[in-house]
């Protein structure tokens, strides 16, 4: 028996879309995880012994001790508490050798030997003098009275605050002090000069944006005579001229995921068109004045685009629906770029800023306020955790997530209209068949 199928009208079809759409980001996927406090102390703990265990013989003050013995999990690997003598001067007790040598590298004999406790400043200064052990060396004593010495005294230099201290544990090597070095540029690898290779020529008017589809095969162009282009990559031969919007195409991206292509323009539309009838099959109407560019969420079916109206749209690329319209711009979004890790969405406006934005919430995460001319381009590192973005004052790196500033990148003294990166696989122009589904 077959049972049939419920028809339900075009009207309760899209409302279902739009509530999927709306569970998606309303979900508070951003809210932390209930701190578990067993698993805290013995990640505490584990990690007090791993971390600091070869300092735990260092000097320890006896003052303000109590009786109690250890509070926590992490308070079992710390040297025993004693209460402190009233009315006395603060001491300190070191583990290893007893009575104190007077000073490093000093075998202990009976004429050398100090046999009282050492004061508080004698006691620090002997611990920065020492050299540093192990715990299983601060556990060793001389028997007898005989020579001690600690590993390595006389033929290893005293550490200074520029030299680092190594400390052993296990398997790993702690850096306790270290100069830090300042950040120099790298230097790149040199190749050949570029030559120019081939001229294609076709547009009537300037050529404001290009994108090359996943598969090597074909490009795609934008002009400003209003067409979309498709161009053979390994031949430069034009195959197919799309014709549509009424002004200066200045935004196209071909998607990886489905077999669409996206434009904007400055005629305020936004178009999806099918690559298997190349036709416009969706437009997503929201923007008030021109649009200046566009970009595919990664991982899920997400569209964002900028605009002159000084704000950037996020659109569900199934419903034509606007999720959230991104306003704190003062001036017109130049760029915007999308990617899977925090912050998803990165934008940059002729306001001189960059704002970094919370794709759930729609709201702004950081606003960077270093540039002092228009922003224009934007573009994200495809191996590091890193962005630059271009302006006639300079191309800025910033380290994600909050935005830190790494360098400026000189040499340029106009506006920048484009940034890209080296990819991180070279060019494969072997043809190719890449699967992709369609909505």
């Amino acid at each position: 028996m077959v049972e049939e199928v419920q028809k339900h009208s075009v009207h309760t079809l899209v409302f279902r879309s739009l509530k999927r759409t709306h569970d998606m980001f309303v979900a508070d996927n951003g809210k932390p995880v209930p701190l578990d406090e067993e698993s805290h102390k013995r990640k505490m703990a584990i990690k007090l012994r791993n971390e600091y265990g070869p300092v735990l013989h260092m000097p320890t003050s006896k003052e303000n001790l109590k009786e109690k013995g250890p509070q926590n999990a992490t308070d079992s690997y710390v040297h025993k508490q004693y209460p402190a003598n009233q009315g006395q001067e603060v001491e300190y007790f070191v583990a290893g050798t007893h009575p104190y040598p007077p000073g490093p590298g000093v075998a202990l004999t009976a004429d050398t030997k100090i046999q009282r406790m050492p004061s508080e400043s004698a006691a620090q200064s002997l611990a920065v003098a020492l050299p540093l052990q192990t715990k299983a060396d601060a556990n060793r004593t001389a028997p007898s009275g005989s020579e001690y010495r600690h590993p390595g005294a006389s033929d290893r230099p005293q550490p200074t605050a520029m030299n680092s201290i190594v400390m052993e544990t296990g398997n790993t090597k702690n850096s306790a002090l270290m100069a830090k070095k300042a950040p120099t540029m790298p230097k790149p690898q040199w190749h050949p000069p570029w030559k120019l290779y081939r001229v294609i020529s076709g547009h009537l008017g300037w050529v404001r944006c290009i994108a090359v589809e996943p598969g090597n095969q074909w490009f795609v162009t934008g002009s400003a005579d209003r067409t979309i282009k498709i161009w053979d990559l390994a031949s430069g031969k034009l195959k197919l001229s799309l014709t549509g919007h009424i002004s200066t195409v200045r935004g196209v991206i071909v998607s990886t995921r489905s077999p669409y292509l996206f434009s904007c323009g400055e005629d305020k539309q936004v178009k999806c068109w099918d690559l298997e009838y190349n036709k416009v099959i969706r437009h997503y109407h929201g923007h008030l004045s021109a649009v200046y560019g566009l970009d595919l969420h990664p991982t899920i079916d997400v569209l964002v685009t900028c605009s002159r109206d000084s704000t950037a749209r996020i659109w569900d690329v199934r419903t034509k629906a606007s999720v959230h319209t991104l306003s704190g711009h003062t001036n017109a979004v130049a760029t915007v770029r999308c990617q899977a890790a925090e912050p998803q969405i990165i934008t940059g406006s002729h306001d001189t800023t960059i704002r970094l934005w919370d794709l759930v919430a729609g709201k702004t995460r950081v606003t960077l306020t270093n540039h002092k001319k228009s922003v224009r381009a934007v573009v994200l590192h495809p191996r590091h955790y890193t962005f630059a973005s271009g302006s006639p004052d300079n191309i800025k790196q910033w380290k994600f997530p909050d935005g830190s500033f790494i360098q400026n990148l000189s040499g340029h003294n106009a506006i920048i209209n484009t940034l890209t990166t080296e990819e991180t696989h070279p060019v494969s122009w072997k043809p190719e068949i890449i699967k992709r589904k369609r909505f």
